[in-house]
């Protein structure tokens, strides 16, 4: 494969995979996204907890592809975490691994409560009007 090609993967999963997290993050604000939000959050949850048990916890598969171009193009700067390789190389700032897993782990849950918090009121507002 070709060096232009692997670099142009390598960046389509620096965006794709940071548009994702970003998604996961605030997709429950825009009320149109908040079923595919669901959906995508559930899928991470799969992933980090499921696929989780056989690759390790918070496995995630878009990562670990980007691991391996990234390897062919010769880099040897990931980390474990996608989002610790993030805040790096964005900010420049080395927080500890654990510190990152940690509020990863804090913004997902509050996500997926404030995605589901949502997706019951609606369904509760539904189900009022409904019997109006």
């Amino acid at each position: 494969m070709s060096k232009f090609i692997l670099h142009f993967i390598d960046y389509f999963f620096i965006v794709f995979h940071t548009v994702l997290i970003l998604f996961n993050i605030f997709g429950w604000i825009v009320p149109r996204w908040r079923f595919a939000h669901i959906i995508t959050l559930s899928l991470t949850a799969f992933s980090w907890f499921i696929l989780g048990i056989w690759y390790g916890f918070g496995y995630c598969p878009f990562t670990d592809w980007h691991w391996k171009i990234r390897e062919l193009l010769g880099y040897t700067d990931t980390s474990n975490s996608y989002i610790h390789f993030l805040i790096l190389k964005i900010t420049g700032i080395n927080f500890s691994e654990s510190f990152v897993d940690g509020s990863t782990g804090i913004v997902f849950f509050t996500a997926f409560f404030m995605s589901i918090y949502f997706a019951v009121k609606r369904k509760r507002l539904d189900r009022k009007l409904k019997n109006e």
